[in-house]
């Protein structure tokens, strides 16, 4: 028998492809800095599509709280405001402390995800990538929220992601002796959590939080 024929591959819908584009250059790339003002004509250049998948593309990314539009003008990429931080790691700390002592005792298969999360990151960061890194830290910290088994939590804690995403990447590129210190923090998780230490487990997440919270609000603030 031949072998079956591949699946044809399924074509991504233009505006799909503007929002990907956008989200990617505003939260990985961070080509469009906040205060930079994109056009629909811009956009349509780069992505190669006409104007009307923009105009759809734009007012999803402004329901995230990504962009504001101004008609005739363009979109606006919003600046991280200092509430926004504040609201970010306020959430953080209320939902994955909770779901770290929940965590406690770990399952054989949470620790092992873990490690391999945070393998990842050592990798990552060896290779200079902060992206991929970000994308790994953000990874590890999900499965510990995930394990507590509280839906709604998750799906809260989903909604940070991208808010979470755009302040790690900044943060690791103003303070790059935080890669290491981050991945150290990491550890110290999960040896609580192999240990079988809430408390402990807690107070590392709390500390590693909080000194995200300082840098990422700088001095003085």
């Amino acid at each position: 028998m031949g072998s079956a024929a591949a699946p044809p591959a399924v074509a991504v819908p233009a505006a799909e492809r503007v929002y990907r584009h956008v989200k990617q250059a505003v939260l990985v790339d961070r080509r469009y800095e906040g205060g930079t003002l994109l056009t629909e004509g811009e956009l349509a250049d780069a992505v190669g599509v006409s104007r009307t998948p923009v105009r759809e593309a734009l007012l999803r990314l402004e329901t995230e709280g990504l962009l504001k539009l101004y008609p005739k003008k363009g979109a606006l990429v919003l600046p991280v405001s200092a509430q926004e931080i504040a609201d970010v790691i306020e959430t953080r700390l209320l939902v994955e402390e909770f779901t770290v002592r929940r965590a406690v005792p770990a399952s054989p298969g949470l620790l092992e995800r873990l490690a391999q999360l945070l393998e990842e990151q050592r990798r990552h960061a060896a290779g200079g990538d902060l992206a991929a890194m970000m994308a790994a830290d953000r990874g590890f910290h999900a499965e510990i929220v995930r394990s507590a088994g509280n839906a709604i939590l998750c799906r809260l804690y989903d909604q940070l992601r991208d808010r979470q995403l755009r302040m790690g990447v900044a943060l690791l590129h103003a303070h790059p002796e935080r890669v290491e210190r981050s991945i150290a923090e990491h550890a110290e998780i999960l040896d609580a959590l192999r240990a079988g230490d809430a408390e402990t487990a807690a107070a590392a997440v709390r500390g590693h939080v909080g000194r995200v919270e300082a840098l990422v609000r700088g001095p003085g603030r």
